[in-house]
C-alpha cells in the first residue's frame, strides 16, 4: 500500500480537485492585481479585471509572465508583500543579465516543505532515513530546500551541499545515508571516485535511491545510474521562480507529480503561446496558486513536456509532467536542424562501449555549422586496438544521425577526458559567438 503525506489531498477526486484550483485561482487574481502594482498594469492593459476571471478555462485570459520581467523589476518589484514579512530570500546566478531575486514568507516556506515532503513520502523516504543534501547551498534554492523538506518528514538532513566528493563519501559511509540529493552529473562523479577509493556505492553504501534534478537527463541515464549503483533513481523538477525543487516522481517513475491544490499548469505551444492539450509536447507554465510574497501568474518556465493527467497508479490524482525534454533556450540550430542535449544524451547512453559523460561542441567553418559530439568510452574500450575504435565511431555517428538528422563529427576520448561538474553540468559549447 503506498504511502501518503496527506492522503486526502493527494488522493482529492479530480473534480474536486479542479474545484479547489479553481477558488484558488480566483483568490489569487484578485490578489495579485490589488497588491502587485506590476500585475495590477498587466492586466488593465490586457483590458482584464478580476471579475473575469471565473473558471479554470478564463486562466487563458491572463497575460503570461516571463523571466524577464523579474529582472526589469528588479529586486522586489513584482513582490506583494512588505519587507517585514520577507522571512527569506534566494537568488539565480544573474549570468545572463540581472539575477532574479525570488522572497518567501513564513507560510511560502511552509508551502514548499510540504510540497518536498508529499513528494519524499511517495517515494518512501521518512523518518528512518538520512537524506545526503548535495545541492548548493547559499542563494541556489536546491540545498536549502531539499533540506527543510528533509526535516519535515522527519528524515536526518546531512547537508554536505557539493564538492569535497572523497569527504562525501566518507560521511555516507560513516553516517550511513540511504537517500542522496544532487545533480546526475555530480552523482556519477561520486560513483567514479567511489570506484578509484575500492568503494562500491552498491555493497558498501546504505544508499538506495537517489533524487536528481537540476539538469536535465534522460531515461537511458537513469537506467544506466540504477545498473551500476544498485539504486533507485527519482527525478526531482522545480525553478527558483516558483520555489526551487518542489516536485518528484513517485516509486512507479511514471511522471513528476505536480501539486494541483498549489499549482497550476499547462502546457503551450512555445511559437504561438496557444494551450496544447493533454499528451502534446509544449512549453510548461506555472501558475503558483498559493504563494505569498511573490506569486507568479502563468509564468512560462521554458522547459518542454508532456502532461499526463488521469490519476497514477499510486493512488495519487494530481497531473503530472513526464521528463523534461530540454529546454527552449537550451535548444542549438545546427544548420537548421534543432537539437537538444536530451536526444543525444537518449542515444549516447544506449551504446554500452561509451560512458556518460560527453559534450557537444558546436563551430562554424565560413558559413557553415559544425556539430562535433565528444564522448569518453569506457575503460575496457580504451584499451581496444585503433580498428575497433574507428567502428565504435561510425557507429556511435550513424545512431545520432537516424536521431538528429544531421551528420556531426564523433570524438572518442579516454576516461576522464571531459570535465567534472560539481552541480549543473555543462553539456554545449557553442563557439559561433564567442
Amino acid at each position: 500500500m503506498p504511502e501518503y503525506w496527506d492522503p486526502l489531498i493527494e488522493r482529492m477526486p479530480v473534480e474536486e480537485l479542479k474545484k479547489v484550483q479553481e477558488d484558488k485561482l480566483k483568490q489569487l487574481v484578485r490578489y495579485v492585481y490589488d497588491h502587485s502594482p506590476f500585475y495590477r498594469k498587466q492586466f488593465d492593459e490586457a483590458g482584464i479585471s478580476p471579475d473575469d476571471i471565473q473558471s479554470l478555462a478564463d486562466v487563458k485570459k491572463l497575460p503570461f509572465t516571463v523571466k524577464q520581467d523579474l529582472r526589469d523589476t528588479y529586486p522586489t518589484g513584482m513582490f506583494c508583500v512588505p519587507q517585514k514579512q520577507v522571512v527569506r530570500y534566494h537568488a539565480s546566478s544573474g549570468t545572463t543579465g540581472k539575477p532574479t531575486v525570488v522572497g518567501y514568507t513564513e507560510n511560502d516556506v511552509k508551502e514548499w516543505s510540504t510540497s518536498l515532503a508529499r513528494g519524499l513520502t511517495s517515494i518512501g523516504v521518512g523518518r528512518e532515513d538520512v537524506i545526503q543534501v548535495g545541492y548548493g547551498y547559499g542563494l541556489f534554492t536546491g540545498g536549502l530546500g531539499l533540506h527543510y523538506g528533509t526535516e519535515m518528514v522527519g528524515a536526518s538532513a546531512i547537508p554536505t551541499s557539493s564538492g569535497n566528493t572523497e569527504r562525501q563519501i566518507e560521511l555516507m559511509q560513516d553516517l550511513g545515508s540511504t537517500a542522496i540529493a544532487c545533480t546526475p552529473s555530480y552523482f556519477l562523479h561520486i560513483n567514479e571516485v567511489t570506484k578509484k577509493m575500492g568503494i562500491s556505492i552498491a555493497n558498501d553504501t546504505k544508499l538506495k535511491c537517489g533524487i536528481f534534478g537540476a539538469e536535465p537527463w534522460s531515461e537511458e541515464m537513469r537506467r544506466r545510474i540504477e545498473e551500476q549503483t544498485g539504486i533507485k533513481a527519482y527525478d526531482i523538477f522545480g525553478t527558483s521562480e516558483i520555489s526551487g525543487p518542489l516536485f518528484t516522481e513517485c516509486t512507479y517513475q511514471d511522471g513528476i507529480h505536480i501539486w494541483a491544490d498549489q499549482f497550476l499548469i499547462e502546457v503551450i505551444d512555445p511559437m504561438t503561446g496557444e494551450p496544447l492539450p493533454d499528451g502534446e509536447r509544449g512549453e510548461l507554465v506555472v501558475t503558483t496558486l498559493v504563494k505569498e510574497a511573490l506569486p507568479l501568474i502563468r509564468y512560462r518556465i521554458g522547459d518542454l513536456t508532456v502532461i499526463k493527467s488521469e490519476p497514477c497508479k499510486c493512488g495519487r490524482t494530481h497531473p503530472r509532467i513526464m521528463r523534461i525534454l530540454g529546454r527552449t533556450d537550451d535548444m542549438i540550430i545546427v544548420r537548421g536542424i534543432n537539437v537538444f542535449p536530451g536526444q543525444v544524451e537518449a542515444v549516447l547512453m544506449g551504446i554500452p562501449e561509451v560512458a556518460e559523460h560527453y559534450q557537444l561542441i558546436v563551430e562554424r567553418e565560413g558559413e557553415l555549422d559544425r556539430l562535433t559530439v565528444q564522448v569518453e568510452v569506457t575503460e575496457n574500450v580504451f584499451s581496444d586496438k585503433i580498428s575497433d575504435l574507428m567502428k565504435l565511431e561510425k557507429k556511435v555517428g550513424k545512431a545520432l544521425h537516424t536521431v538528429l538528422n544531421i551528420t556531426g563529427k564523433v570524438e572518442l576520448v579516454e576516461p576522464g577526458t571531459i570535465p567534472r561538474s560539481m552541480g549543473k553540468a555543462q553539456r554545449v559549447i557553442d563557439k559561433r559567438n564567442m
